[in-house]
């Protein structure tokens, strides 16, 4: 059935033209508010303060959140190239190029062929959201990155019997942990209670893995972390097990977020995410699955029980998410490496025309399109990148403190290496307190500055579409 799928030299060249791309797209834009800027100034100040335990929201505000794997990938990228957008990004992507070394095997050894475990990785690199948030500062990669290799290990040991893939499957679960903690768990329970009993095959669960030295194993490698994260900042394992892991998810417009606001979505909204991540290839999938069922087939599963399993792993994002009223786009992430492999195993069973593939390249082209967009000024809205960089040249920066007029943005915390601080309450008065010239920085629509002129010269330095940065001395 290889004549299916485009030739291996085709396919090589598709997916690493797809990753060249991503990687030099890392340094085109900048950390934009709220999640990577935000992220990537924990990373900072991680990196700055060696403090590797407990990723910090801002010196002295333990940020209780999420693990800190995705802080301790974008530290160590800052600390191998710099602190830039660069290094922020750049191991979130070699995470999600280790993505498609685990579909890889699965999809080799599987449906017996090398050049289907390439065609699975094409999709997935081609798919626009996984291209996407791979070489973004978020923890969906590396939780993406642990539940693939969690399932690939158990599918692994199951049908060959081999030790070796059923650690692999306990220490997928371990990352999972240290990436976004029980919810990796969660997910990856979903997806096999659904897939063994729907075949029926949970008489054969306990000999098929290590499940006591495994579980060992597992904790030995992630629960340290947990233990120190409570013993540095009390109080952690409360918000982070209890509200992120139960209060997030079910209780809509959650109020006890201590570091953001939540994504309220209405319920449901989590399967036309799913929808739009997959493109350019949901209607592909959809056309596949109707094949299938139309010529009923479904049930003639040659590869002992894997379409049920690329099923179930792939709906039990969606399946969790269903009635969750805090969601993004990214919680589907999980999901991918799973309707690749689908997607494949579709393309051996009933295949479509070759001419389909072309759609692929909406993929790089919708890249280049994003990375010419956020170098308008459309960007002014996502980031005070700018505003930042103003104030580091101007000469008086080093004698002068930045304020930001409210609450301060998380790009120009990062931008201005955690310089800057909030002016908060009456205006009036806080500026009549204060000694030394200053910059500040105040939305576009905020009265701020006609009440500071009142006690200080103030000289506009620079501005973008929403906010500008003021000089003021006596």
């Amino acid at each position: 059935m290889e004549k299916h799928f485009p030739a291996n030299k085709s396919i090589i060249i598709a997916i690493s033209g797809l990753l060249l791309l991503r990687f030099f797209s890392l340094a085109l834009y900048p950390l934009m508010d709220t999640t990577e800027a935000r992220y990537g100034e924990m990373a900072r100040i991680m990196l700055e303060t060696q403090n590797w335990v407990t990723p910090m929201f801002d010196y002295g505000v333990p940020f209780w959140g999420k693990p800190p794997m995705f802080t301790w990938l974008s530290a160590l990228g800052y600390s191998v190239f710099g602190v830039n957008e660069f290094g922020a990004r750049a191991p979130h992507l070699l995470v999600g190029a280790g993505i498609l070394l685990l579909i890889y095997p699965f999809a080799t050894f599987t449906f017996k062929s090398a050049r289907s475990g390439l065609f699975a990785c094409v999709i997935l690199t081609s798919t626009a959201a996984f291209l996407i948030f791979s070489g973004s500062v978020m923890t969906d990669t590396a939780l993406t990155f642990s539940i693939t290799m969690a399932m690939v290990g158990f599918w692994m040991a199951w049908v060959t019997g081999e030790k070796k893939w059923g650690y692999l499957f306990f220490i997928g679960l371990a990352f999972g942990l240290l990436s976004k903690g029980p919810l990796a768990i969660v997910l990856v329970g979903i997806s096999l209670f659904l897939w063994l009993s729907i075949n029926r095959q949970w008489s054969l669960l306990w000999g098929r893995l290590p499940w006591i030295t495994g579980t060992l194993l597992m904790l030995i490698i992630a629960i340290p972390w947990y233990v120190l994260a409570e013993l540095r900042t009390p109080g952690f394992l409360d918000y982070f097990i209890v509200g992120e892991h139960i209060k997030r998810f079910l209780v809509s417009g959650w109020e006890g977020d201590l570091y953001g606001s939540a994504h309220t979505q209405p319920r449901g909204m989590i399967w036309l995410l799913g929808l739009i991540a997959l493109m350019p290839w949901t209607p592909i999938l959809m056309a596949q699955l109707g094949r299938i069922w139309r010529h009923s087939s479904i049930q003639n599963d040659e590869y002992s029980g894997v379409l049920s399993y690329l099923i179930c792993w792939m709906l039990a994002p969606l399946l969790l998410f269903t009635m969750a009223g805090n969601i993004l786009m990214s919680y589907v992430m999980p999901a991918l490496p799973a309707a690749a492999l689908l997607i494949t195993y579709l393309q051996l069973k009933r295949p479509i025309r070759k001419v389909w593939y072309g759609i692929g390249a909406i993929t790089p082209a919708l890249l280049i399109l994003v990375v010419i967009v956020l170098n308008t000024s459309t960007v002014d809205k996502l980031s005070d990148k700018q505003l930042a960089a103003s104030w580091l040249n101007t000469p008086e920066h080093k004698q002068a403190q930045l304020y930001y007029v409210g609450e301060k943005s998380f790009s120009s915390q990062y931008y201005s290496r955690g310089i800057v601080e909030s002016i908060t309450g009456n205006v009036q008065a806080w500026a009549g307190k204060q000694l030394q010239p200053f910059f500040f920085i105040q939305p576009k629509t905020s009265q701020a500055l006609s009440v500071i002129s009142k006690t200080w010269q103030c000289v506009l330095k620079s501005e973008n579409t929403k906010r500008q940065l003021f000089y003021c001395s006596k």
